[in-house]
Parts: C-alpha cells; sequence; structure tokens
C-alpha cells in the first residue's frame, strides 16, 4: 500500500484527481480545502528570481586545506588537514532563469563553507577581475545589460553605451570577449574570489589576500559558433553537465590558491590593490596553494538546496575580514539585503544556508521564523541573565586603518592607476595569436550589431585604447561584416 496523500497540515485526502463538486457535473465548491490548498501552493511555488545570476546551478562536496597557511590566517577551515563541507553556485550574469547557459557572459563562482565557526560565504566569478569599481554603479551596469523598457529584448547599443562611457570596464570586457566568455562546461572553468580580502593569523598580524581556484579538469571553451549552436540544443547544457558527472562518479575539483600582500605594502604598492578592476601581478605576488575542492554530491531538491542558497559577502568567520575594495563592501550590504527580499527575512534558517556551529543570536520573529531560543534566554544586550556576550577581542581581526576627508570621487594615490593597461598586457602578453585572432572576431561580432554609430565609433576608440593594433584589426572586421 503506497502512503496515503495528505493536505499540508498532514491529514488524509480523499482525492489527487477530483474536486468536490455538486453532483457529478456541477461546480466545484470553495470549501473544497484541498482544491484551494493546492492551487495556492502553485500560484506561489516560485520566489523572486535573482535580478542577477537567475540562471545557475550546483553541487555539494567537501574543502580540505592540504597546506598550512595558518601564518596567515586562524580561520578553522583553512588550517592544515581540515576538511570542511561547502556548497557552490555556478550562474550566468545577466540572463534570466530560462536564457541558454552558453551564451557569452562571466560565470558566476559563489562558495558557501560550513565551517565550526559559522558559515563563510565566498561570492566571486570566473574571472578576477570586474567591470565597475565602485558599487554605485552597479544598477546601472545591470541595467546595461538586461533587457529594453519597451521591447524587452537584450541591446548591444545599450551595453556599448554603459562599457564605453565607463572606461575601467577594458579589463573585464577583454575578458568577457575572449576565451574565458564561453566555458565548455563549469567543470572546466577557474573561480576567483575576484576582491581583495584580509586574513589575520592568530597573533594579530593582517595580510591582504586574493583566492583562485584552478580547475582540474583544465580549461576548456567553446567558440562563439560552437556556444551558438549548444544554446539552440540545450540551454541546459552546463547544468546537466554538472549533475551527470557527479551522477556517475566523476567529481570534479580545483585546486585553491591565494596571492598574498603583507598589510603595509598595500598604500604604496604601484596601483590601488583594492580595485576590482584590477589583478596582481603572480610576479609580485605569487600563488600559494592552500588546498583542494571537490565536488561529489548533487542536491536533492534543485529549489531547496540551490534555488533557495543565499550566499552574501557579509559572512566572514575569525580570520577573515574584508578590505577597502569599494564594490566589495557595497556588496556585503547589498547581498544579505537581496536574500531577505527574495527568500524572506529568516532565510538563514533554511537548511542549506543554517550554518553547521551554533547560532547564539539576538534576532527574533519575523516572517517564516523557525528557530527560537529557550524562553529563560533573554532576547536583548546587555542584559544579566547569562545571555551570549560578544567578544571585544575581535574587533581587530575585520579591520584596517582609513583617514582622508569623505569624497565622491578620490584622486588617484598609484602610479598604475589607468584603466587600460592591464587590459592591454592582457591582449599583448597573456593571449597566443589564435587567441587574439578569436578576440577580435568576438569583438568584431558583437559591435557590429550595434547600430548607432557614435557608440560604435566609442566602441573602437575603447580598444584602440585598450591595444592600437586590437582596436585597428577590430574597426577594419566591423566595417568587413557592415558591408556584407
Amino acid at each position: 500500500m503506497a502512503e496515503p496523500t495528505t493536505n499540508n497540515a498532514g491529514a488524509p485526502i480523499a482525492s489527487d484527481a477530483h474536486s468536490l463538486t455538486v453532483g457529478n457535473d456541477g461546480p466545484p465548491v470553495l470549501y473544497d480545502h484541498y482544491l484551494v490548498e493546492k492551487l495556492a501552493q502553485f500560484n506561489r511555488e516560485r520566489v523572486p528570481e535573482r535580478v542577477v545570476h537567475a540562471k545557475g546551478g550546483g553541487a555539494f562536496g567537501t574543502f580540505v586545506t592540504t597546506e598550512d597557511v595558518s601564518g596567515y590566517t586562524s580561520a578553522a577551515l583553512f588550517q592544515p588537514g581540515v576538511e570542511t563541507e561547502m556548497l557552490i553556485r555556478f550562474s550566468t550574469v545577466a540572463g534570466e532563469q530560462g536564457t541558454p547557459d552558453t551564451w557569452r557572459d562571466p560565470r558566476g563562482f559563489s562558495i558557501k563553507f560550513y565551517t565550526t565557526e559559522g558559515n563563510y560565504d565566498l561570492v566571486g566569478n570566473n574571472t578576477p577581475v570586474f567591470f565597475i569599481r565602485d558599487g554605485i554603479k552597479f544598477p546601472d551596469f545591470i541595467r546595461s545589460q538586461k533587457r529594453l523598457p519597451d521591447s524587452a529584448v537584450r541591446d548591444h547599443d545599450m551595453q556599448w553605451d554603459f562599457w564605453t562611457l565607463s572606461p575601467e570596464s577594458a579589463h573585464q570586457v577583454t575578458w568577457l570577449m575572449g576565451d574565458r566568455g564561453l566555458p565548455r562546461s563549469w567543470r572546466h572553468m577557474d573561480g576567483f574570489g575576484s576582491h581583495t580580502y584580509m586574513w589575520t593569523n592568530a597573533d594579530g598580524e593582517r595580510f591582504w589576500i586574493k583566492y583562485h581556484f584552478e580547475t582540474n579538469q583544465g580549461n576548456e571553451h567553446f567558440t562563439q559558433d560552437e556556444g551558438d549552436e549548444m544554446a539552440g540544443i540545450d540551454g541546459d547544457a552546463h547544468r546537466r553537465d554538472l549533475f551527470e558527472a557527479i551522477e556517475r562518479g566523476d567529481f570534479p575539483s580545483w585546486d585553491l590558491y591565494v596571492q598574498i600582500m603583507p598589510f603595509d605594502e598595500a598604500k604604496t604598492y604601484r596601483f590601488n590593490p583594492f580595485d576590482l578592476t584590477k589583478v596582481w601581478p603572480k610576479g609580485d605576488y605569487p600563488l600559494i596553494k592552500v588546498g583542494t575542492m571537490t565536488l561529489n554530491r548533487n542536491p536533492e531538491n534543485f529549489f531547496s538546496q540551490i534555488e533557495q542558497a543565499a550566499f552574501a559577502p557579509s559572512n566572514f568567520v575569525p580570520g577573515i575580514g574584508p578590505s577597502p575594495d569599494k564594490m566589495l563592501i557595497a556588496r556585503i550590504f547589498s547581498y544579505a539585503d537581496a536574500h531577505r527580499y527574495r527568500v524572506g527575512t529568516n532565510h538563514a534558517q533554511l537548511p542549506v544556508n543554517a550554518p553547521k556551529s551554533p547560532v547564539h543570536s539576538y534576532s527574533k520573529e519575523g516572517a517564516m521564523r523557525y528557530d527560537f531560543a529557550p524562553a529563560d534566554r533573554p532576547v536583548y544586550a546587555p542584559n544579566s541573565h547569562g545571555g551570549p556576550a560578544a567578544d571585544p577581542a575581535r574587533a581587530r581581526e575585520s579591520s584596517w586603518e582609513s583617514d582622508g576627508e569623505l569624497v565622491r570621487a578620490a584622486a588617484s594615490l598609484h602610479a598604475e592607476d589607468d584603466d587600460f593597461g592591464q587590459a592591454g598586457t592582457l591582449v599583448r602578453d597573456v593571449l597566443d595569436d589564435a587567441a587574439r585572432e578569436r578576440l577580435v572576431s568576438n569583438i568584431a561580432g558583437h559591435v557590429g550589431k550595434v547600430r548607432s554609430t557614435d557608440i560604435r565609433e566609442r566602441a573602437f576608440q575603447y580598444w584602440e585604447q585598450v591595444d592600437q593594433n586590437l582596436g585597428a584589426r577590430v574597426r577594419t572586421s566591423v566595417a568587413e561584416l557592415l558591408a556584407g
């Protein structure tokens, strides 16, 4: 015998297939509570999709710290030999839920570590830089990559209008238009924390760090034509690839490396080390291995464990803290606030978001509150009833000194704080001839769809500032495309 169907309150119901009606052919009655419950639940079974990174997928796994980096951080998960449960969510950035996985776009690379000291969320991308360096521009940037208000279609004019008027985007757009803009799968791409973070060791010494996750499957990419073809064949190609790989026991893994900058070097480094549009040269700060992340378990329910997963850069643990990166500081507010709107005030109590370590919080009530403190525990601080108390010693491990007047546009304090230099270095010194050829083709195909001659000309000048030869080749290629 099958288990009896019940309503959401646990009471058995008489039929899954037939409403309660007035006679065989009469109308359903309003007091058929199970009919109303099924329809009302169906109407509400979707939470609002993410404004950014809406389309994605993920899996669970473990992170094992294989090296000794305890001289740089006291964080429990990064101590030698420690194994930590984790969840990762991969995603596209601009597309909505139904968009193809193989559109040209950066990919989100967000990790939740369920550590013994609380959850640590590392919210990054498959690129080490981003389009902008100040969070105040983020809503404008995303709107320029979304859809027109009248036709509701994406628009190349809108994208290039924003990019060419925001020269700090050049480094990221070069990455986007290159091979890394179309990974063959999530398994075959690297991931980056992108921002600069702060590590603090047990003695209170502070260091600036950047995270690099290098895929052990090798970096593989689609060409533009292959990506376009796959979008028509299987819009869920990346979701399917990850799920099926784990299902057959082909567990993907990434090695984590960090770059470490001594705390005092940041003020005098040749460019602003907290600028999200810049990378730190590995010649100055070489990669140091930390450990290995392996994905070995698929979600049992996509909605509960992936769609409702809430990653927030504000989730730090002892030994790890933020930097003065303007984008990071904005995201520390914005992500957690988005989850409160999208999933709910108490989203952190959902199993996929709940820490494995104990929670001793004074937060209370709110919609869908699940957990609660014992009746004899006070709900305010300070109190004289033995409630949890904060530890003032924790203050320094996430702090840095800052001085200066309040300004809207700070003058550069570093010699190499230009917008196009690192993008040009990427083109000339990192890409090989074949990759440069594909870059020209990708840019020309994209810019060639711009209708405005003024914006198109700005795009040519934009690429000429990245690299004069690249810009000239793009100009010629677009002219050939438009000529037919």
